[in-house]
């Protein structure tokens, strides 16, 4: 079957044809069906986040995809030949005239996650915002939320006001996939967060109907690459290292969680992961942080 041009625009469908074939045509059984159909949505949510089509995709964004995957290494190697597999489906199907998973390899051993912050460390960051401008407002809720609350850079940026509830202390986060899920917010982020929707934000979207909770000068969506420069801008001025990513600060929250205390389905739950084996992730990294 080769599918008709306008449905080579729907990943839901590209995706279903796939996994029809790998059912009917390879007999694959159907814990690896759901498990790819589970990493298949991982990458449908890369994609839209980041504006991409699955048929244009090049090497180098599904390397920039591949670096970004977190999981244990067994959960990695497994959505790598997913990719691949996928890939080859595209093209075997003539929707693309290339293969930009071909060159693709599994990392030989465990990604390192990035090294947390220590807590004075994280106190120096967020108190570099200063003053009451409406882009300080924005940017010391922004540090505060994501710190508070581990969210991803997707997470933080994809935010809605409507998201938001600070009478219960809650944030609703979208995570990868179709998943979402309810995070506390906590007392400092809910303060920072109440003088930034009620003197910041009104001043930055001016009369703008817009639904993001995170806008940038011009009233509109933060982006990724905004919030990249935010996160960075602020560390250096604390004195941090300036590759610091917004993914450090969900690193350091699951790790001082730990610290204090949280057991790991909880942190599962707060994190957003599909698979426990991803949150023992931190409890080893914590485990390190504390013998050190």
């Amino acid at each position: 079957m080769v599918l008709a041009p306008s449905a080579t625009q729907n990943f839901g469908a590209l995706v279903l044809d796939f996994l029809s074939y790998l059912e009917f045509e390879r007999g694959l059984s159907r814990n690896t069906l759901d498990a790819y159909r589970n990493d298949l949505a991982h990458y449908g949510a890369w994609l839209d986040d980041g504006g991409r089509d699955p048929l244009t995709v090049g090497p180098g964004d599904l390397a920039e995809f591949v670096e970004g995957m977190e999981g244990a290494p067994a959960t990695v190697q497994r959505r790598i030949a997913c990719l691949r597999s996928f890939h080859r489906h595209l093209r075997r199907r003539g929707l693309t005239s290339t293969d930009p998973s071909a060159g693709l390899s599994a990392p030989r051993e465990p990604r390192r996650l990035p090294q947390p912050l220590s807590r004075e460390e994280v106190a120096r960051l967020l108190a570099q915002p200063a003053g009451d401008s409406p882009a300080a407002l924005r940017d010391r809720a922004l540090l505060e939320l994501m710190y508070a609350c581990g969210l991803r850079a997707s997470e933080a940026i994809g935010l809605e006001v409507s998201d938001v509830d600070l009478r219960q202390g809650t944030l609703r986060a979208r995570g990868r996939g179709p998943r979402e899920r309810l995070v506390p917010i906590g007392a400092a982020a809910a303060r920072a967060l109440a003088a930034y929707l009620g003197r910041g934000r009104p001043k930055l979207i001016g009369e703008r109907l817009e639904p993001r909770l995170f806008v940038n000068h011009r009233g509109t969506g933060l982006t990724r690459q905004g919030l990249y420069k935010i996160v960075r801008r602020h560390a250096r001025a604390a004195g941090l290292d300036g590759r610091m990513s917004p993914h450090t600060l969900r690193h350091t929250f699951a790790v001082h969680l730990l610290a204090g205390g949280c057991d790991l389905r909880s942190l599962q739950e707060m994190l957003g992961h599909a698979d426990l084996a991803t949150t023992q992730l931190y409890q080893q990294l914590s485990a390190e942080r504390l013998a050190h």
